[in-house]
């Protein structure tokens, strides 16, 4: 009889073992997914994304299978949004001052029958600075190394990514329409967003509100999620400290300080234009920037925040139109 009461207290604590094993591994499995995303985008295979070469077109790639996996919809049968930038003849191997790239595109169809004709663009850029070394803007461009860009900016892309995840999962969509969109030529002057701005699928006056992730994959001690652009729609700086509250983040909202990526040329074309970040480090634009330094658990916290404001602005219950904060 003891033994047998023995067995059973082993059955129940193993039970128990991998129960928590189970509900630990759910909490963390956005965190896994952002990390999952982060290595493939960062690894050396893709040798650091320039535009022309066949790490970028891999990326992209890479970045059309789950959006196909997710079901997000397609402008004009594809989610391919191809330009071209002009480079240096030999910056990165390119043998040609002119390369071919594109931008990944789809969208979500919103519920509403009449909001679904607005949409909110969330969107993160993927490439990066390839071999870096003379020509390219490499901090160490004496260098010639693979920069990987592992937060600057395949955590941009994996955040996208994690979201889109979620958004997928709900029964009902959002009011609004979401577009997903990964651009690519950032590094090269916001040449991607630029060109999508100058060539959207939907009218511009339809697109009420850009969120842009650039840099959230290394949050620091304090936690600090920062945000510039939040004042350029109704209540943004309200919403964004609200969503702050559990959210294990302490975000720094700046109404205006809209700053220097893709989101800008959304808010330059007076389009509502928010730009997310986990702050710079020494390894921005170096060959160092690698996934060991990638804080996973807190890039699943800032992807959790951003969804939910993702969520909250495609259903706002108030007009969205663009404030100027100059």
């Amino acid at each position: 009889m003891k033994s047998l009461a023995t067995l059973k207290y082993k059955l129940l604590f193993i039970s128990l073992f991998f129960y928590g094993i189970t509900i630990n591994a759910q909490k963390n499995r956005m965190a896994q997914t952002f990390y999952k995303h982060d290595k493939y985008l960062s690894s050396d295979e893709l040798e650091g994304r320039f535009p022309g070469t066949k790490g970028n077109s891999m990326a992209a790639l890479y970045i059309e299978k789950y959006f196909m996996q997710y079901s997000l919809k397609k402008f004009n049968n594809s989610y391919d949004q191809p330009f071209k930038l002009f480079v240096k003849e030999g910056i990165n191997k390119v043998k040609s001052d002119s390369v071919a790239t594109k931008n990944v595109v789809g969208y979500v169809e919103g519920s509403d029958p009449k909001l679904k004709n607005e949409f909110i663009v969330i969107g993160a850029h993927y490439d990066h600075w390839g071999w870096g070394g003379k020509g390219s803007n490499s901090k160490k461009k004496d260098t010639v190394a693979i920069h990987n860009g592992a937060d600057d900016n395949a955590s941009g892309v994996a955040a996208l990514l994690c979201i889109l995840q979620e958004v997928s999962k709900t029964k009902i969509k959002p009011k609004r329409s979401i577009i997903f969109i990964s651009f690519s030529g950032e590094e090269e002057g916001l040449l991607g967003s630029k060109y999508f701005v100058n060539h959207l699928p939907v009218k511009k006056e339809m697109v009420k509100v850009m969120i842009n992730m650039d840099m959230v994959g290394r949050l620091n001690a304090e936690k600090q999620l920062y945000m510039g652009g939040a004042g350029t729609f109704p209540n943004g700086v309200e919403l964004m400290k609200k969503l702050g509250e559990n959210s294990g983040l302490n975000p720094v909202v700046n109404a205006g300080d809209v700053g220097g990526s893709d989101h800008v040329s959304f808010y330059k074309d007076s389009i509502s234009a928010v730009g997310f970040h986990t702050g710079g480090h020494p390894q921005y634009h170096t060959p160092e920037d690698d996934i060991d330094l990638i804080n996973f658990e807190g890039g699943a916290l800032v992807s959790k925040y951003i969804y939910n404001a993702l969520i909250a602005i495609a259903n706002y219950e108030e007009a969205l139109y663009f404030i100027d904060q100059k």
